[in-house]
């Protein structure tokens, strides 16, 4: 022992050399970081012209997902501590719509809703909730009830065991322009997940109306669409049929922060999350479409209209224009980047913003997240905002 000390203390005195010259760095981050793809900076427009902003719905408790019922005049909203709430001719009905036994922890609670291609022929609609299992675990699944008008029931599950956590549960569900069910999940704080084929976490996952796997997915025994997600929380297509997803950056790992992402999806796409984030161009991975290398975003809820995508944002309490061109296959070129409502300063007329939809009357249709402990409620809190653009509405 008195011959291996003294080796021990130089080995020391070494490293503690190697670092001062800048030869050893111990905090040498395993997840590469690339470049920013875009080629435009973010415009600030704190008073966008041309737009007409009132409340449509009030007092609502973080809600998550927006959705309008087609041939009725209802809609549904989710609120993440486990309600599904009705809105009838622009009213919010008192009574709940649904209460599955959902649990809110943080970010898990209730989370992502659509309705059935078919609805209300197939009068199904789908939900997707965190809960804990008989193990203590928490697990996220995906659940329909059958339509009743005023209510729904007959809760039926379809898919379960998408692993949870207090954070980072991706939520969002929506049917696709091929009538499947697509799926975001996070990566609940274990990153690895993420490039695990076999696990559900830190993917886009693809599923039928009942709950089974396309024979048509990238892999047919496997519902993963695509890999290599840290915590998507949007879905939007565009009249191509491709899918555009919404993702979270790093929010402390590797002492990385920042770096939320937009990505057109291909199916059996693996984007990189937690080996590479940013564009590369190496083809080892597919690369984001938009980075934002310094500021948070993050991004939740997205909508395209046109060659428009629109991404409600949390911290940067702003809804986010992006314009698009399109030079065949997936290859996509943004030629601006508007911030509408926010300011460089993380300050937002309307706070921080979960979801975005256009509606059947072509008005976008924005719902705030200030009640969610993050944010600084204002007067009548949570809201739905109904935004009238005057471009949108001429076209």
């Amino acid at each position: 022992m008195k011959l291996k000390l003294p080796v021990v203390f130089m080995a020391v005195l070494l490293v503690l050399s190697l670092m001062i010259s800048g030869q050893v760095d111990l905090k040498a981050q395993s997840i590469y970081v690339g470049e920013e793809p875009q080629q435009v900076e973010d415009e600030f427009i704190y008073e966008p012209e041309g737009i007409t902003v009132e409340s449509w719905v009030e007092d609502l408790e973080v809600p998550w997902q927006l959705t309008f019922l087609p041939e009725s005049d209802r809609a549904l909203v989710t609120e993440r501590p486990g309600r599904v709430r009705l809105i009838e001719d622009g009213d919010l009905v008192d009574e709940y719509y649904a209460d599955p036994p959902a649990v809110h922890t943080a970010e898990g609670g209730m989370m992502g809703m659509d309705h059935h291609p078919d609805f209300p022929a197939e009068p199904y609609i789908y939900i997707m909730y965190t809960y804990e299992a008989d193990d203590g675990n928490l697990y996220s699944r995906i659940t329909r009830l059958v339509d009743r008008g005023r209510y729904a029931e007959d809760e039926e599950v379809i898919f379960d065991g998408i692993p949870a956590a207090e954070n980072h549960n991706g939520g969002r569900i929506m049917f696709g322009p091929d009538e499947k069910l697509y799926v975001t999940t996070g990566d609940v704080w274990d990153r690895q997940l993420s490039q695990e084929p076999d696990s559900l976490a830190g993917k886009i996952l693809r599923i039928n109306a009942d709950g089974t796997i396309p024979e048509d997915n990238p892999d047919p025994d496997s519902p993963v669409y695509s890999l290599g997600h840290r915590n998507p929380q949007g879905l939007a297509w565009n009249d191509r049929d491709h899918l555009f997803i919404s993702d979270h950056g790093p929010s402390g790992e590797e002492s990385l922060q920042a770096k939320d992402m937009v990505k057109v999806i291909q199916p059996g796409g693996n984007y990189g999350w937690p080996e590479r984030i940013g564009y590369f161009g190496d083809g080892e991975f597919l690369d984001p479409l938009v980075m934002w290398s310094e500021d948070a975003v993050p991004p939740a809820g997205t909508e395209i209209v046109g060659d428009d995508l629109f991404i409600a944002t949390l911290r940067s309490r702003a809804l986010i224009r992006i314009s698009l061109e399109h030079h065949g296959g997936y290859d996509y070129e943004v030629t601006s980047i508007e911030r509408w409502f926010g300011q460089d300063d993380y300050s937002g007329r309307y706070g921080r913003l979960r979801d975005v939809n256009l509606g059947p009357d072509g008005a976008l249709y924005v719902m705030s997240s200030n009640r969610d402990g993050r944010g600084s409620p204002l007067p009548g809190d949570d809201k739905i905002y109904r935004i009238e653009i005057e471009e949108l509405q001429s076209n």
